[in-house]
């Protein structure tokens, strides 16, 4: 089985320790979390968890299973597979001199990247985009001098109407402490 990159998206109950319960077990499995970014829901008191990480299909599939038994999980989904949208947002310093800043300038505006601050001796630019669009803008800036660079992760969810968490009722399930009873076999 060959090792592919797996995007999984997570809502989980806002509250302390959920995320090193859920890093902790990719930890426990010898996952290494390749990205994880982290932010506010639709689903009050929920956030949006999205975690990139290299592992067979299989092993990716345990490991999912697992963090949907963590109480504080409330719904977990591997949208590999699926029609994503997806991006990634960084920060680039860019070392710059009034010799080279036009061309930096220049750079920036063919990837459709915004310039958000200026130094004396630098520029800040912010991109957002996929990751090889972020990559090729980083290869094409290394031959100014990055000082700095602050990469987001990938955020990503499914194209269409409802994505695989769907309507979640965070609250209900958190009340119970539990998962909902899994449906009875025939």
């Amino acid at each position: 089985m060959t090792a592919t990159k797996h995007t999984l998206v997570a809502l989980v109950a806002d509250q302390p320790g959920v995320l090193n319960r859920i890093a902790s077990l990719f930890r426990r499995r010898g996952f290494n979390i390749e990205s994880v970014t982290v932010g506010h829901s639709e689903v009050p008191n929920c956030s949006r968890l999205t975690i990139v990480v290299d592992g067979s299909t299989t092993s990716v599939e345990q490991v999912r299973k697992q963090l949907d038994k963590v109480v504080d999980v409330l719904r977990v989904t591997d949208i590999s597979e699926d029609s994503i949208v997806a991006r990634e947002l960084a920060l680039i310093k860019v070392k710059a001199s009034s010799a080279n800043r036009g061309e930096i300038i220049e750079i920036a505006d063919l990837f459709r990247a915004s310039i958000v601050d200026v130094a004396s001796e630098s520029l800040t630019i912010c991109v957002t985009g996929e990751e090889d669009k972020i990559d090729t803008l980083v290869q094409l800036l290394r031959g100014f001098t990055i000082k700095e660079i602050a990469r987001t992760g990938r955020i990503a969810m499914s194209r269409g109407e409802i994505g695989p968490l769907g309507a979640v009722s965070g609250a209900s399930r958190r009340e119970r402490g539990a998962k909902p009873a899994e449906p009875a076999e025939k």
